[in-house]
């Protein structure tokens, strides 16, 4: 460690020989080296012996004193340096240092009380939340620097986003506070570590988050908003021991509650035909209202919000508390609880129910609201609505394969809104969001009828991730060129002055639909979600084709692979199924996964009983090993069973009868039979028997190509080749067959790897009535040619 000695030795050194002023602009180069010598800071000081040790010790004390001195230090510029290089230090020594960080913590706290600049102070937050954070796995550094800093810690950052009245427990919080998002962060991640210490507080942690969550949302920009949110729910962490998932239920209905309270005033344009399943909620929301005041709320709501006025401001509200109902979903908690989830697809049912109009009907309207009042509503109803899909994609994301029994009624809300209101883009994004992770996790359960009412879905999916093409403007371009002689007046001149002017409008159209990459990016993943998550035999033929359409159009890698993993399965009646393997292949050629997929590395497939077998092979020479015996012996050892002969070559019939004048011939070659994936098992032909071979014993020998035996319990079969010299033979060759030479006076046989011992074959009368005995053939010539040689 020799090099971290020398980059700790010359920190030292730049502290101490610089001036204090000129410390913040090498502070972050000094954060940097601190950093890089953790390996040394870190090291227990008990395993440090001898020299170079004792110099280590010396330097990490000179730096720690240094620090220590900044922090105190009256100038600005040193107490910054000292917040920067005290967290670097913390996180480079880890136990080695946090031992000794009670000066460190003393000197930040009472930097938060100072008049330090804003950004001395909030990297003070940081840092003290750093500190906190990393003593929280040693329980002996809780109890004696955490436990006794932290409420002094939530007092001084609270004094610094808010004002305490002395008579009123709870706060108001300051106008445009720099410290509100750091300090609110700081809480989030403290408050599950330390509920009890944070439990004095959460009244006045509560008024803060009521303030920021209750306000009009331009006030606060929207990650306070989100942080508050989180915090607002994790206080249920601060309750009393086993009522920490009684305290989120209550909240959570709570929310609720006060969502519904605002959509009666939200709604009121309208007469809404849904009536709640909750007899309790019925009564809390059968009161009423007054239609000649401005919308809006008169007092706080079920939550301690404040009131609102303003048909905008009730919209803005009413998304902000769906958002935080989203939270409690997916917000981890401290103990079990129990979601209201008939609640929650109550007050979706609700939402939802209120859509836009169409042609032929639609909802009913107020007859004691102002049609503008009316028409402003519906124009706010698809951000409503898209806030109600989001809540429900986060309701399955959190039951998964639990959410099957409310799959349907998700799917039907879904599609009442899809119909009324597939025109808006943020509608069809959100809807193809909620598909994708409905189907994602019960995809495989639905029934045709479920998956035939997403047709319309999917197709509209297709169309958003496809470009705009130009058949539209032919289109109308037509239709105007044949109406031009009855109205002269329809007809664009400019057209006809400005030949671009068209180029100009298409290329604009297409540009319109990259214009909007949220709704492009949820079409394109539904797409892939479709064919692998939902049967594919119930997708109708024509939505299939569809769908390999607009993925070839786009090459979509993910979507082409979905497809090409999911056939379109065979039915009775229909023509042969067609892939996009080939599109799949020209459009990712150099892919190694596509390579893998059309061309797979792997063994051939025999199609023998030797499948699923282990059979040893041989060496090339041991297969071309040959033995020589005796004749005699070589006929006794060939065995009964063993009369099937492999056909070869087609044979010269004049060679073998010019094989009968005695010249003995050596077989000099031999016929192996290969079998691949791709030979057909045929009946053979008829094979002649060993009795019709008389080989002259006295003179010449028979050469026999060693055969591979194995035990008798494999029972793949293995063909070898016997070689048999015949010195003469009759001329009554009418026993043989003529397939089974493959040269003169060559006799090729099959014999069966599980035969240890080859025996002779005998004639006998048994053996001729034998089912494996071939009958034999008279080779005789067939035609006047043959004959004639």
């Amino acid at each position: 460690m020799a090099h971290l000695l020398i980059s700790l030795r010359a920190v030292n050194h730049r502290l101490t020989s610089l001036p204090v002023q000129q410390l913040p602009a090498i502070a972050a180069s000094l954060a940097g080296s601190i950093s890089g010598c953790g390996e040394l800071l870190s090291t227990p000081q008990s395993q440090k012996s001898g020299k170079t040790d004792s110099d280590h010790s010396v330097q990490v004390h000179k730096l720690v004193t240094r620090i220590t001195s900044l922090i105190q230090d009256r100038t600005l510029e040193g107490r910054w340096a000292a917040v920067v290089l005290i967290k670097a230090l913390v996180e480079a020594g880890q136990w080695e240092i946090l031992r000794g960080i009670e000066p460190f913590v003393r000197g930040l706290m009472s930097i938060l009380n100072k008049p330090d600049p804003t950004s001395t102070k909030t990297m003070a937050v940081i840092t003290l939340t750093r500190l906190f954070h990393l003593t929280y796995q040693y329980p002996t550094l809780v109890r004696e620097i955490t436990t006794p800093s932290l409420p002094g810690f939530i007092t001084s950052t609270l004094n610094l986003i808010s004002v305490k009245p002395a008579s009123d427990p709870t706060r108001r919080l300051k106008p445009n506070s720099p410290f509100l998002e750091v300090v609110l962060r700081a809480y989030l991640e403290l408050i599950a570590r330390h509920p009890t210490i944070f439990r004095p507080f959460t009244a006045q942690i509560h008024s803060v988050l009521q303030a920021i969550v209750g306000s009009n949302s331009a006030l606060y920009s929207q990650p306070v908003v989100d942080i508050s949110e989180q915090l607002f729910i994790a206080l249920h962490h601060c309750a009393p021991k086993n009522t920490g998932g009684e305290e989120w239920k209550n909240a959570c209905r709570m929310t609720i509650t006060s969502i519904h309270a605002t959509a009666d005033h939200v709604l009121r344009a309208v007469v809404e035909q849904w009536e709640s399943a909750d007899p309790s909620l019925r009564q809390q929301l059968g009161h009423a209202i007054d239609y000649g005041r401005e919308v809006g709320t008169h007092g706080t709501d079920a939550l301690g919000l404040a009131e609102w006025q303003g048909l905008d401001t009730g919209v803005d509200r009413l998304l902000v508390l769906l958002r935080m109902l989203s939270t409690f979903l997916k917000t981890a908690t401290a103990t079990t609880v129990s979601i209201p989830v008939g609640s929650i697809l109550d007050l979706t049912a609700r939402l939802m129910s209120v859509t836009i109009p169409s042609d032929g009907g639609g909802v009913q309207a107020n007859s004691s609201i102002s049609r503008t009042e009316r028409e402003h509503l519906l124009a706010e109803l698809p951000c409503i609505h898209a806030a109600c899909m989001r809540l429900l994609r986060t309701l399955v994301n959190t039951l998964e394969t639990a959410a099957l029994p409310i799959a349907q009624t998700i799917l039907e809300q879904t599609l009442w809104v899809f119909r009324a209101e597939k025109f808006n883009k943020k509608i069809r994004s959100s809807v193809y969001d909620l598909i994708h992770v409905l189907i994602s996790h019960i995809g495989p359960s639905m029934t045709k009828k479920n998956v035939s009412s997403l047709t319309d879905i999917i197709r509209t999916s297709c169309t958003d991730i496809l470009p705009q093409d130009t058949e539209t403007s032919i289109r109308d371009s037509s239709d105007v060129k044949g109406k031009s002689k009855a109205n002269s007046n329809a007809i664009n001149a400019d057209s006809f002055l400005s030949p671009n002017l068209k180029q100009g409008r298409q290329s604009a159209s297409v540009a319109s639909s990259t214009k909007f990459p949220k709704l492009a990016r949820a079409a394109s993943t539904l797409l892939p979600a479709i064919l692998t998550n939902l049967p594919t035999e119930y997708l109708a033929p024509p939505l299939r084709a569809e769908i390999d359409r607009t993925i070839i159009m786009t090459s979509s890698k993910e979507a082409m692979y979905a497809s090409v993993l999911n056939p379109f399965p065979a039915a009775r009646g229909r023509g042969a199924n067609i892939g996009i393997v080939p599109f799949l292949a020209r459009s990712y050629a150099s892919e190694i996964d596509v390579e893998a997929l059309i061309r797979p590395r792997m063994p051939v497939l025999m199609t023998t009983n030797a499948i699923g077998q282990y059979v040893p092979a041989d060496d090339d020479e041991e297969q071309e090993e040959e033995v020589t015996v005796d004749p005699v012996s070589a006929s006794q050892t060939l065995p009964e069973t063993t009369r099937f002969l492999q056909q070869s070559t087609t044979p010269n019939l004049q060679d073998l009868v010019d094989s009968g004048s005695g010249a003995a011939k050596k077989a000099t070659t031999t016929t192996t039979t290969s079998l691949n994936k791709r030979t057909y098992t045929e009946e053979p032909p008829p094979q002649p028997t060993l009795s019709s071979i008389t080989p002259e014993t006295n003179s010449g020998e028979v050469h026999v190509k060693k055969a591979r035996v194995e035990s008798a319990v494999s029972t793949a079969p293995v063909i070898s080749t016997t070689t048999v010299q015949a010195n003469s033979v009759k001329d009554d060759t009418s026993m043989l067959d003529a397939g089974a030479w493959s040269s003169p006076g060559t006799v090729v046989v099959e014999q069966s790897s599980t035969i240890t011992h080859v025996q002779a074959a005998q004639p006998s009368m048994e053996e001729d009535d034998s089912d494996d005995e071939m009958p034999t053939l008279n080779i005789e010539p067939d035609t006047d040619e043959e004959y004639d040689e």
